[in-house]
């Protein structure tokens, strides 16, 4: 598997359960880091039993359609894998790469893709997507829109919708005695700081609300400055924490100190949510969860938490106050959003969908 999101140890759960089936050796080549903006994600060691993590080195870090792994090559001539997973988009270089790579060594090859927009790229991308959907044995993607528009966009072989990753219930748990709720009532959001999150909606929300709250915002991005600048024009500044971004591993314990989490999306011309893997994380912790109506959201959420629809403060305020004076449907949606990750979003149950799409590919 090639994968610069498996630099995060919490994604790497993932991978020790795919290592986990008796028929399956798994080496996962990452990058050292990964350049997401202003910030650099160093690579975390945290799960990788069972399997070999092994380390490439990048050109063009930071560059999501540009950047590739130089020796690749030499590493899949060495291992001489059945099956090369690509964890990347089909349009972008590093795809092509692996994708041409794999099929020179005469290894079957598969990607992935979160793309729920169907979106018309210029040469060289619009060359290096229609040769991954031509050249590829399966595809993987994370959400009902891209099955759509990968349909659309002529891939015929066969395809699997599995979430990249999942989580583990024994790490994001609501705890030894369960999950109660707080006495000043606190409100979470977790995610990049930018305008198609709509952090901007969620103060607006909790600056109308009564009642004894907080607002812990963990993430960074370019909106930051101008959303600290809305807290205090609101009038909420004091109620406000953005404690930066977060690492993964962190991640529990913050969502433990909350009582609901939001995930304010909305849609842009060339975005729409694609999962909202904050959501199942918060679920998984016992936290009842609200969502905006953009993209993925609604079939992430199911009947597990509340919904509201995108860009409407007033409707997220409307929410926001049902849980915090209703402790009885506080209670079961924090049953019900644990029950809803343990039956769809495990990385057990995850793991076990893409071993399977590993054999129908051998036995095909």
């Amino acid at each position: 598997m090639v994968s610069k999101a498996c630099l995060l140890g919490i994604y790497q759960r993932k991978l020790e359960e795919i290592a986990r089936f008796p028929d399956v050796e798994l080496m996962v080549a990452v990058p050292p880091a990964w350049r997401d903006g202003t910030r650099l994600i160093k690579l975390e060691r945290a799960h990788t039993k069972g399997y070999e993590l092994v380390v490439e080195p990048l050109v063009f870090n930071g560059h999501f359609h540009l950047h590739f792994y130089p020796r690749l090559g030499r590493r899949l001539r060495g291992f001489a894998p059945d099956v090369v997973h690509i964890d990347e988009e089909p349009y972008n270089f590093a795809t092509f790469h692996a994708m041409w790579l794999a099929k020179r060594q005469g290894c079957r090859a598969l990607w992935f893709s979160w793309q729920n927009l169907k979106r018309r790229y210029p040469p060289p991308f619009s060359l290096f997507e229609r040769y991954n959907l031509r050249r590829a044995d399966y595809a993987i993607v994370g959400n009902a829109g891209a099955v759509v528009v990968w349909r659309e966009k002529g891939y015929t072989g066969p395809l699997a919708m599995i979430p990249q990753f999942g989580v583990d219930p024994a790490i994001f748990t609501p705890g030894t005695e369960g999950h109660a709720r707080h006495r000043i009532f606190s409100i979470g959001y977790v995610g990049r700081l930018v305008p198609e999150k709509g952090v901007d909606v969620l103060l607006e929300a909790a600056a109308g609300l009564e009642g004894d709250w907080r607002l812990q915002i963990a993430g960074d991005g370019p909106e930051q400055r101008k959303l600290t600048m809305l807290a205090a024009r609101l009038g909420i500044a004091d109620r406000v924490n953005f404690a930066g971004a977060l690492p993964s591993l962190k991640l529990p314990d913050f969502y433990r100190g909350l009582d609901v989490l939001v995930l304010p999306s909305r849609s842009r011309p060339n975005w729409i949510e694609q999962f909202g893997r904050v959501l199942i994380e918060a679920m998984a912790c016992g936290v009842p969860v609200i969502g905006s109506d953009c993209g993925e959201i609604p079939n992430v959420i199911g009947e597990a938490g509340l919904l509201f629809p995108e860009g409407e403060a007033s409707a997220l305020r409307e929410r926001l106050s049902q849980l915090m004076e209703d402790e009885t449907l506080w209670v079961n949606l924090s049953r019900r959003g644990r029950e809803r990750v343990e039956t769809h979003f495990t990385q057990a149950h995850i793991a076990a969908s893409t071993v399977a799409v590993y054999r129908e590919l051998l036995r095909s």
